[in-house]
């Protein structure tokens, strides 16, 4: 490894780019059904901007139109607290922090998992590339007793990243960054780890028990690494999409997660196309070195396409009548599978900019219009609503870069090819003692809480026009 190359260091965003863009190869070619995907989602974006001139208008100067080509998000699901160590340390790399914690073990996901959202939480990063990665680790607690053992100890007999790799990340945590040609190296290397490998490491009969007790537990424990299990490109219309889908005899998603088509979008809605059956090599039998004797072709079912359609961030208090309504339409039996009714029941959230804004129920980001700025001799006495009343204050919506756990069990659920009952299984321990603190543990660093992220983001491009203004900090903007 070549430590001296170039002093210059890369940006953690410039790397992040370059490995979201390689990850997107990688996916592409292991699963040429996903370029079909992503060729849909590009033509149903361009159709809708064409449509919609102004939107195009207003992302182009706001610089969310060029972000619009690259992946959202892509996941992975990992084993153990030693991997979920190591791969934050990975990520960080990338200037990507744990932000957020969804248990995805309580009702109704009822799957074996925790996972937080590592990303980046500045906007400038985020609008050169938006790309996140949710990633899941094992909860031993939440396996049979009489699996618990096997698959830890199958676990345990894996490393995930290379000793290159590895090398890396402590270089860049010992010199404050990496050169471009040691961040090529890095990428070269970290992007082995996401690969599909068509072998596992347990036999076939030691698969089909640990897929018995659960599909996602088999796709954690049998192979390898933590390969991807699905990227996410955005779109505009995903209504459409999932009509196109539909019409091109795609297998997708019966129904669209998330709230219902709104005038104005928010939180997450998302589908995907249903995962593949792959063919998979499984040795026959292994020695208690772990080696493999003969192989056997057999199957696996995980890997899928995602589609999002994100929408504005929501505070506290938008989030709290989002749940509010989502409570009320469960017990009132209503889903996205009646999309009149579930619309109707959403009438109650306000659905225009404004609203939202005055409201408090979203959050936004506020900018100086750059031609009008100057034309107000009395801006020092006028409030921040003042000026936007009068165009010399601007504000967009500030984009929802999270999960809902409802929505990511949804879709996690709809990729595999069976799943677990949907009550508490009588074998597993209790789930109530693990929590966002013994995740945070395992990562060695401190998880962010999203509505503190945005809550400083929209701070920040508030006292930015108070500045400018000449506004008294301290003075609410409405």
């Amino acid at each position: 490894m070549d430590v001296n190359m170039g002093s210059e260091k890369l940006s953690p965003t410039v790397i992040r780019h370059k490995f979201s863009i390689e990850m997107s190869k990688v996916y592409r070619n292991e699963v040429p059904l996903y370029s079909d995907l992503l060729e849909l989602v590009t033509n149903v974006n361009e159709a809708f901007l064409d449509s919609h001139p102004a939107l195009r208008e207003t992302m182009r100067q706001t610089k969310q139109l060029e972000r619009l080509q690259y992946e959202r998000h892509g996941a992975i699901r990992l084993g153990t607290a030693e991997e979920m160590k190591a791969m934050a340390r990975f990520l960080a790399v990338m200037g990507m922090q744990p932000v957020g914690y969804y248990d995805l073990a309580q009702p109704p996901a009822h799957l074996p998992i925790h996972a937080t959202c590592f990303r980046c939480t500045d906007l400038e990063s985020l609008s050169v590339n938006p790309f996140r990665l949710f990633v899941s680790v094992l909860r031993p607690e939440c396996i049979s007793v009489k699996l618990r053992s096997k698959a830890l100890e199958i676990l345990s007999r894996r490393q995930i990243f290379s000793d290159q790799c590895l090398e890396l990340v402590s270089l860049a945590e010992s010199t404050g960054g990496l050169t471009a040609n040691q961040a090529d190296q890095f990428i070269a290397e970290g992007i082995e780890t996401f690969k599909w490998r068509g072998s596992a490491t347990v036999s076939l009969s030691e698969y089909q028990e640990l897929q018995e007790e659960n599909p996602l537990l088999a796709d954690i424990v049998a192979f390898p690494g933590p390969h991807i299990n699905h990227l996410t490109p955005r779109t505009l219309d995903i209504d459409e999409v999932q009509l196109q889908m539909e019409k091109q005899g795609i297998p997708l998603k019966e129904i669209i997660e998330g709230p219902p088509a709104r005038n104005c979008p928010i939180l997450l809605r998302q589908t995907s196309f249903k995962a593949l059956k792959e063919g998979v090599f499984f040795p026959v039998s292994l020695d208690q070195s772990g080696s493999q004797n003969g192989m056997v072709l057999g199957s696996h079912t995980a890997r899928f396409g995602e589609i999002e359609q994100r929408g504005v961030a929501l505070t506290e208090k938008g989030r709290a009548l989002y749940d509010h309504l989502v409570n009320e339409a469960w017990k009132n039996g209503v889903t996205p599978q009646d999309p009149e009714a579930y619309t109707d029941l959403f009438r109650a959230f306000p659905d225009t900019w404004e609203e939202l804004r005055q409201y408090g129920l979203a959050w936004f980001r506020y900018y100086v219009s750059t031609d009008k700025a100057d034309l107000n001799d009395d801006r020092f006495n006028m409030t921040v609503d003042d000026l936007i009343q009068q165009g010399s204050i601007c504000y967009e919506p500030m984009t929802y870069e999270d999960f809902l756990p409802l929505s990511a069990a949804g879709i996690f659920r709809s990729n595999l090819r069976k799943t677990s009952s949907q009550d508490d299984s009588s074998g597993q321990e209790d789930m109530s003692g693990a929590s966002r603190d013994a995740l945070q543990a395992s990562l060695g660093m401190p998880i962010l809480d999203e509505i503190q992220t945005y809550e400083k983001l929209q701070k920040e491009s508030l006292i930015g026009c108070k500045k400018y203004f000449g506004i008294p900090l301290g003075v609410e903007h409405n």
